[in-house]
C-alpha cells in the first residue's frame, strides 16, 4: 500500500484529510504542495487536472475533491468507524460536512487578510460575513446534542470538516462564546494530537503571506 497525500499546510481542504488519515492510524506519504506555481506544473497535473489541492493517490488510483476522497478513505479503511450508520445521525454529519463547505468557508475568505495580518478588507463584505458565519454557527449549535460529536460518541468526518475551520475563527474576532455546546466541542478536538500535529506553521503562514501580498500586487 502507498497512499500519498498531495497538499498545502495552511489549507483546510487539505489538512481535513491529513487528520483523518493520522485518526486511521494509516501509513502514508506527505507531499507539499507550493501554491506559488507548484500546483500548474506538469507532473501535479497530472494527478489533479484542475491544479487543485488536496489530491490522494493510494496504489496508483487518483482521487480529487476533499469530500470524495474522505468517502474513499472511509469505504477502503473503515477502522475506526468515523460516520454514523444510523440515517439521522448520518445525515447530520453530511450537513455539518456540507455546510461547512458551501456556507462557512466561503464567508470565512473574506477574512483571510486579518487572519494572515495584511492590511484591507471591504467593512460591507465582513459585516454580509459575518452575518453569514452567524447564521451557520447557530445551525452547528443546535445540530449538537448531548453526545461528544455531531450525531455520534465518537470522532466522524463532519468533525474534520468543520473541525478544521471554526476553531480558528476566533482568530478573526468572532466569539464563539454565545455558543456553548460548538465551544466544547472546539475544545475537545484542538486538544487531539492529530489537530495539533497538523496545525500550520509560522513558517507555512509566512509563506502564504508573501503568495496573497504578490497577487495583491499585481
Amino acid at each position: 500500500m502507498v497512499l500519498t497525500l498531495y497538499h498545502s499546510s495552511i489549507s483546510p481542504n487539505s489538512r481535513r484529510l491529513w487528520i483523518t488519515l493520522l485518526e486511521k492510524g494509516l501509513e502514508f506519504e506527505l507531499v507539499e504542495i507550493k501554491l506559488d506555481g507548484e500546483q500548474f506544473k506538469p507532473d501535479f497535473l497530472a494527478i489533479s487536472p484542475f491544479h487543485h489541492i488536496p489530491a490522494l493517490v493510494d496504489d496508483g488510483f487518483r482521487v480529487v475533491e476533499s469530500l470524495a476522497i474522505l468517502d474513499y478513505l472511509e469505504a477502503k479503511y473503515p477502522t475506526p468507524v468515523m460516520l454514523p450508520k444510523d440515517a439521522k445521525d448520518l445525515a447530520i454529519a453530511r450537513m455539518v460536512q456540507l455546510v461547512t463547505v458551501n456556507e462557512l468557508l466561503p464567508a470565512t475568505t473574506t477574512f483571510l487578510p486579518q487572519y494572515l495580518g495584511l492590511p484591507g478588507g471591504d467593512p460591507e463584505k465582513i459585516e454580509q460575513a459575518k452575518q453569514k458565519i452567524s447564521i451557520v454557527l447557530k445551525f452547528l449549535e443546535n445540530l449538537l446534542d448531548n453526545r461528544p460529536y455531531f450525531g455520534s460518541e465518537n470522532l466522524t468526518l463532519a468533525e474534520v470538516v468543520a473541525g478544521t475551520v471554526v476553531p480558528l475563527l476566533p482568530i478573526v474576532g468572532i466569539s464563539l462564546s454565545e455558543y456553548p455546546k460548538l465551544n466544547a466541542w472546539c475544545d475537545r478536538l484542538v486538544a487531539r494530537t492529530t489537530w495539533q500535529a497538523t496545525e500550520a506553521t509560522p513558517e507555512a503562514m509566512e509563506m502564504m503571506k508573501s503568495i496573497l501580498l504578490a497577487r495583491m500586487a499585481k
